[in-house]
């Protein structure tokens, strides 16, 4: 069981980056970013880009993996998107994840002017921009003519530091996009199922997430993939549990091998933001990043 972090983009960088730097000396397996225009509470005040954060945190770091924690087509492009992923792959030395979500319904979804899609049109674009983003970061020249993006002779040359391409963590919960996963991802993300995230049990939350990993499985087996290829990523706070792991080491080695047990490689835990929903203690967030590996084995 790896264990990783989330730190939300909302401090200016002269105090931000001694958050990532943070996470590299607590031994945390990778640290990621949201890849929003604003989110939920945080919206009234500062948020930073995604992409320009990263390469900050690369530069500022040395060997902890870092990356998205989900990007989505809300306001990306694959062709801009893949030249700056190539880009920020090659200045962290080849230590970038890409965490790649159908997006929501939130501002993000409205703030470049158009109506918020449907669900079914937002997998309808994930299902195209997953694909073609595969194509752009693996080959030199791309033209794709599709129903929702196009590339004429986009160039990425010479591509990503790693081979074949940087890894996507494939963020899904429906059929469509655990297929998505199956076939295009080195890693699979879940917050559990949202509909248990307010009254729901801890109980309930663990067989919605046993149910959501045997989908997946079964995609996997739909196409002839060894679905123990894909790594299992918990991004928590999103549970009917969401507060109780982070209030002792003893309570989150408890909360992280119940969900070793479903077959989860990884959980990456919020970074403490004070008077917020991720106002963790800071000392038993650290704790728990230096005590909880060991016993998780």
């Amino acid at each position: 069981m790896r264990l990783s972090t989330v730190i939300l983009p909302v401090d200016r960088w002269a105090e931000g980056q001694k958050n990532w730097r943070q996470a590299e000396d607590l031994g945390f397996h990778a640290a990621y970013t949201y890849d929003h225009l604003s989110w939920r509470s945080f919206r009234d005040g500062p948020w930073f880009g995604a992409i320009p954060t990263l390469t900050a945190a690369a530069s500022v770091t040395r060997s902890i993996r870092l990356g998205t924690l989900v990007t989505s087509p809300n306001f990306r492009h694959p062709v801009t998107l893949a030249k700056e992923l190539i880009s920020l792959d090659d200045v962290s030395g080849g230590r970038i994840t890409l965490g790649i979500g159908a997006g929501g319904s939130g501002f993000d979804a409205t703030a470049l002017g158009q109506e918020a899609w449907t669900p079914r049109e937002r997998a309808d674009r994930f299902a195209e921009f997953v694909p073609l983003l595969d194509r752009l970061l693996t080959e030199n020249a791309v033209t794709h003519q599709g129903t929702h993006y196009t590339a004429v002779e986009a160039r990425n040359i010479s591509g990503c530091v790693q081979r074949p391409r940087l890894p996507f963590a494939v963020a899904a919960t429906g059929p469509r996009g655990l297929k998505l996963a199956a076939r295009h991802g080195q890693a699979w993300v879940t917050t559990g199922d949202p509909k248990l995230y307010a009254e729901g049990t801890p109980e309930q939350s663990l067989a919605a997430l046993r149910a959501q990993s045997d989908k997946l499985t079964a995609a996997c087996a739909e196409i002839g993939r060894d679905a123990r290829e894909l790594d299992r990523i918990l991004l928590t706070g999103f549970t009917p549990d969401r507060n109780t792991p982070l209030e002792s080491v003893d309570a989150f080695v408890d909360f992280a091998g119940r969900h070793a047990e479903l077959g989860f490689t990884e959980i990456a835990l919020h970074a403490p933001i004070p008077d917020s929903d991720f106002a963790t203690d800071p000392a038993v967030f650290e704790r728990i990043a230096v005590e909880a590996p060991a016993q998780l084995g």
